[in-house]
């Protein structure tokens, strides 16, 4: 299974946001496994970093990004994906849209995010990280 990982689990990791960081941090977990495969896209990781950069220092953040980039792939953010966001109607957000049409290109099978409503317009399923724990762990 491919899943897509919005910037708001990786922040929740990153800066040990509870409740959240139980579920997000065991999902992340199953990054080793040969059943799971995590991406995300720069755009996420750029998000992650600013957030954490607040909590920690930039250095201590940048370390984390990078622990993190070994067990996670990075989702091409392509010119495809960006004219599509900007030609979808549904989209008023573009950069859930430039994060959707990465998943889309890396054929995720799941969005996972804290905010479901932002992928509204989503073909892909959504979840946050306590119902993909109930679902699919």
């Amino acid at each position: 299974m491919r899943i897509f990982l919005d910037a708001n689990i990786i922040v929740s990791v990153l800066n040990k946001e509870y409740p959240l960081f139980n579920h997000s941090a065991r999902i992340l977990s199953l990054a080793g496994k040969s059943t799971f495969e995590f991406y995300t896209s720069p755009i996420c990781l750029a998000i992650a970093f600013y957030f954490a950069s607040k909590k920690v220092s930039e250095a201590k953040a940048k370390e984390k990004i990078s622990l993190l980039c070994q067990h996670i792939k990075i989702a091409d953010a392509d010119q495809d994906g960006v004219e599509k966001a900007l030609a979808n109607k549904k989209i008023y957000d573009l950069e859930d849209g430039f994060e959707y049409y990465a998943a889309e290109r890396m054929l995720c099978n799941v969005i996972l995010t804290e905010n479901k409503e932002d992928f509204y317009f989503s073909e892909i399923e959504v979840l946050n990280s306590s119902e993909f724990i109930t679902l699919k762990v």
